[in-house]
């Protein structure tokens, strides 16, 4: 009896030598087989943790991607002229909607031209200066006729006259009286033709 006690004791003994060994060995625990389970659990939680910051990441820089994506670009460009690589010569033709004829009433040579082929005028604009020397040496002459036929005029009044007052002392012939107021009716006629041809149109 007393021997089994020993061994007893003894094997109780060996066993408490054991765990402090093994709590020497082990301070955190003492229990090596949960051991691997907590490193396990510790890479897990730190697998976690580094996916969830990653993905926070990520999410961030989609964000950011997405928001400069939403703006649109654009290209500009200012245009600039450059030389013509290739010119081209075709044939034309310019027609006037309206074309107005103009012609002088007069024969001559142009003096002065105020407008050129194609400039706007407007009614009553003097367009051209026209020198007309033969029909000016035309107009000296009928006025020269003119200043004739109206002295003549003058004379056959006078004839008229006198020959009305001789008339009426019965001292000149009817006849005579008659010719003189033709003569000054005749003269009157060629002076009104004369001044027709010197007036201005």
């Amino acid at each position: 009896m007393l021997c089994q006690c020993n061994r007893t004791h003894k094997s109780q003994l060996f066993r408490t030598k054991r765990k402090r060994r093994a709590l020497l060995k082990n301070p955190a625990g003492g229990n090596e087989a949960g051991w691997p389970r907590v490193q396990f659990l510790l890479v897990f939680g730190g697998l976690l943790i580094y996916g969830i910051v990653s993905r926070l990441g990520d999410e961030k820089t989609v964000r950011a991607e997405t928001a400069q994506m939403a703006a649109p670009s654009v290209s500009v460009a200012t245009p600039q002229r450059s030389a013509p690589a290739q010119e081209i010569v075709l044939p034309g033709n310019v027609q006037p909607f309206i074309s107005s004829p103009v012609y002088s009433r007069t024969n001559g040579y142009l003096k002065n031209w105020f407008f050129d082929i194609g400039a706007h005028v407007k009614k009553g604009q003097l367009l051209a200066v026209v020198e007309t020397p033969e029909v000016d040496q035309q107009l000296l002459q009928s006025r020269s006729n003119l200043a004739t036929a109206q002295a003549n005029l003058k004379l056959a009044e006078i004839t008229k006259n006198r020959y009305q007052g001789l008339l009426a002392t019965h001292a000149v012939a009817q006849q005579d009286a008659d010719n003189a107021l033709g003569t000054y009716s005749a003269n009157k006629a060629i002076v009104e033709a004369n001044q027709a041809n010197v007036k201005p149109a």
